[in-house]
This record gives structure tokens, C-alpha cells and sequence, in this order.
């Protein structure tokens, strides 16, 4: 088995990854939405529209 975010073979500690820094960055990518569920849901596609068009934008 490899890493899944570098390919590298994993450590039993980390499974199903090779060290913390990928489990981290794993995380990470979850927590910043860059993964994502895809749904055929009409409901959810209406319901993201909404959100973005009423969603208030603020600077950074």
C-alpha cells in the first residue's frame, strides 16, 4: 500500500499514510473543501446557489 498523498509506502503508525505531515495535509485538504462528495441532488445545487449569491463578501 502507498501513501495517498505522496506514493511513498505507508507506516503502520500512520496508516494509511507514510508520516503525520501527510495525514496533516490530508486533513487539511478535507478542511479546506478540496475534497468533496459530488451530488445529483437538484436540492443541493439550488441550496449552494443561494448560499453563494447571498453570502456577503468580506476583505481579506
Amino acid at each position: 500500500m502507498t501513501c495517498p498523498v505522496c506514493g511513498q509506502a505507508t507506516d503502520r503508525k500512520f496508516r494509511p499514510f507514510c508520516s503525520k505531515r501527510c495525514a496533516d495535509r490530508d486533513l487539511g485538504r478535507w478542511l479546506n473543501g478540496a475534497y468533496a462528495i459530488p451530488s445529483d441532488d437538484p436540492e443541493d445545487a439550488e441550496k449552494a446557489q443561494e448560499v453563494v449569491k447571498t453570502k456577503p463578501e468580506r476583505p481579506h
